[in-house]
């Protein structure tokens, strides 16, 4: 019997429909679920295939599955898989590019809301049951720079064009694209970012984009601008933009993801009423499931049949 193993740190009644759907679909299946990496002990010696977020993932697990033939991440991006050192070459690697354009340009058109109208602000004035008014930004005639251009900066831009922005792409591959007024290269970075009002990161964490959004980028920021960061959290050098934000460098941000996750209870970020915290939900929908299920299922009826060949999404390492 083939084992399939299932680690993901959601909420159960997200982790059992992947299993459900799994048992239903490959009866054949020997499925285990775990909710962290530090439980996957007991299965996943045996495992044959793993099902999970790379980001979910720990030395520990890869360097015990012995058996381990295949990976599906569930997610696009793959570092903290493909770049540890302890995956075996011969482990098949899935993702499932190409279903966060919706759900990840709605997060990112609800943090730019929600940072031209600080809604923080609101909320916070909620609690405490004042009532003050104050001027809310708009997005219209606003300038958004997009860095990282694939699947989901095109769903993006079109959304943008639709609130009157104008839309700026910077990407390592510049290209012309509809909804884009322009497109630059990421060596032109610092050159652009003045002209930004809104800074969106969509692009993958690489060598080359590790910590690239730095101390210098921020100087070259307006003071009225803001960052959104919906990429990973290794793009972004924190302690400089810890300082760009206490200082007043740039206006505020809109994080959804971060070097260390969950992110740290002492962390300044927590502090700052010019910041806006979610947790890794940028992706994370309703329908998520059935957008990632027609490249799981392919996959897994590809594996079972030993037709590694004809798996989609595959992952070069």
């Amino acid at each position: 019997m083939t084992n399939l193993l299932i680690l993901l740190a959601m909420p159960e009644p997200v982790r059992n429909q992947y299993r459900a759907r799994m048992q239903a679909r490959f009866p054949e299946l020997n499925v285990a679920l775990v909710d962290h990496h530090s439980k996957a002990g007991p299965h996943i010696a045996e495992a044959d295939a793993l099902l999970t977020f790379a980001p979910m993932l720990s030395d520990q697990v890869l360097q015990s599955a012995k058996r381990l033939k295949w990976v599906q991440a569930l997610g696009t991006g793959v570092d903290n898989l493909i770049d540890r050192p302890c995956l075996r070459e011969d482990v098949v690697v899935t993702n499932v590019h190409g279903i966060h354009g919706p759900p990840v340009s709605e997060a990112a058109i609800a943090a730019m809301l929600a940072l031209a109208r600080n809604l923080p602000r609101a909320v916070r004035l909620q609690e405490k049951r004042q009532w003050q008014r104050f001027p809310a930004q708009l997005l219209h005639n606003k300038t958004v720079g997009i860095f990282g251009i694939g699947a989901i900066a095109e769903a993006l831009a079109p959304r943008c064009k639709i609130f009157g922005m104008r839309v700026i792409g910077i990407s390592s591959v510049p290209r012309e694209l509809p909804d884009f007024d322009r497109m630059h290269a990421s060596t032109e970075l610092t050159e652009v970012a003045g002209e930004l009002d809104f800074f969106v990161l969509l692009t993958p964490l690489t060598d080359k984009t590790r910590n690239s959004i730095d101390a210098k980028v921020f100087a070259a920021m307006k003071p009225g601008a803001f960052l959104v960061n919906l990429a990973r959290g290794g793009v972004v050098d924190e302690g400089a933009l810890v300082e760009a934000l206490r200082n007043g460098r740039i206006a505020g941000a809109a994080l959804d993801v971060f070097v260390e996750e969950p992110l740290p209870g002492d962390h300044p970020f927590w502090s700052m009423d010019n910041v806006i915290i979610t947790t890794h939900q940028g992706g994370f929908c309703d329908v998520y499931i059935d957008h990632a299920w027609p490249t799981v299922e392919t996959n897994m009826r590809c594996f079972l049949n030993g037709d590694i060949g004809s798996m989609i999404n595959v992952v070069p390492h």
